[in-house]
């Protein structure tokens, strides 16, 4: 029995079991183990080490479509870790499985049975290789950012305009085999129920791209721009500080009037005015204040200037 309800953290995990069986295998991804008892989601996600908004987010979107738009609350970690183990399984246990049973439901001396071996071969392949591209470079990408290092060469929307979803090839062998006659009963019922298996396979992998599309992505754009503004931050800091460790020159009395001047809004000729000097001096102080502190935008001055106790910040307009 499948129920399109949207299920919360205080609702008992046994219970989402057993009106959506469909996700069991997501149980498995998340490192959720069986035998909880009448523990609540919460309950069960807290003793799996699991974050359970990040569990329920994705359970509720491949059951009713249900999604929070850019939702903040997203544990990029327990989602990495879910997709990782989701390819596992996915290329080590289910692909394999249904090759097994296919080949066993199949006369091999017949010539359309070699036919649909193949395809499904093909459309291993394309899948295989379609996830070992995320694990080769998506993946480790977004642990790098996770870790705090933001890559010049890479980001998301590289990964989003190439990934897809490998089901053409499924489509034709799901046609192929609904058109093939086995020659007895027994191979009739083996290959309807590897029939059924294909079809519950489409049916994950279009649940699994769907939640890389609209979960992963979105909390990965997310994390982008998180992790580039703390670089920029940190890149204005040591730009600050760079003074401090004797490896540039001290400013003069008439560089920090010239700083507290910029700081406080007044363009290169009030600033002449303000200190009775000319405006080709000004320049040039200017141009030294750059060259000494390595500083070049009206934010990191000013953030020099609060930091060293030039101005104070409720003085800057």
């Amino acid at each position: 029995m499948i129920k399109q309800n949207i299920y919360e953290a205080n609702d008992a995990m046994a219970q989402l079991i057993r009106d959506n069986y469909g996700i069991l295998q997501a149980l498995g991804s998340f490192g959720i183990k069986l035998g909880f008892g009448d523990k609540t989601a919460s309950e069960v996600c807290a003793d799996n080490n699991v974050d359970c908004h990040t569990f329920l987010a994705v359970v509720n979107y491949s059951i009713n479509g249900y999604l929070i738009a850019d939702d903040e609350r997203i544990s990029v970690s327990t989602l990495l870790r879910y997709l990782q183990a989701s390819h596992k399984y996915y290329l080590g246990v289910q692909l394999p499985t249904i090759r097994a049973k296919l080949y066993s439901a199949l006369d091999e001396t017949n010539d359309i049975a070699k036919l649909i071996m193949d395809f499904y071969d093909a459309y291993t392949q394309e899948v295989k290789s379609h996830m070992k591209y995320e694990e080769r470079v998506l993946f480790p990408y977004v642990q790098g950012l996770l870790e705090g290092v933001v890559s010049d060469e890479y980001n998301i929307e590289i990964f989003t305009k190439r990934h897809g979803q490998a089901d053409v090839k499924l489509k034709e062998l799901k046609n192929i085999i609904i058109k093939y006659l086995p020659g007895d009963e027994m191979r009739n019922n083996q290959l309807t129920a590897t029939l059924y298996d294909l079809y519950n396979n489409e049916e994950w992998l279009k649940s699994h791209a769907n939640v890389e599309d609209n979960i992963f992505v979105p909390a990965i754009r997310r994390l982008e721009r998180l992790s580039r503004n703390a670089d920029i931050s940190r890149n204005i800091s040591n730009m600050v500080f760079k003074n401090s460790d004797g490896q540039s020159e001290r400013l003069s009395d008439r560089e920090k009037e010239v700083i507290i001047s910029l700081v406080q809004g007044m363009s290169n000729k009030q600033i002449a005015e303000h200190l009775n000097i000319s405006v080709n001096t000004v320049i040039t102080h200017r141009r030294n204040i750059a060259d000494k502190l390595q500083i070049h935008s009206p934010a990191g001055l000013t953030i020099y200037a609060i930091i060293n106790g030039l101005v104070d910040i409720s003085s800057i307009k």
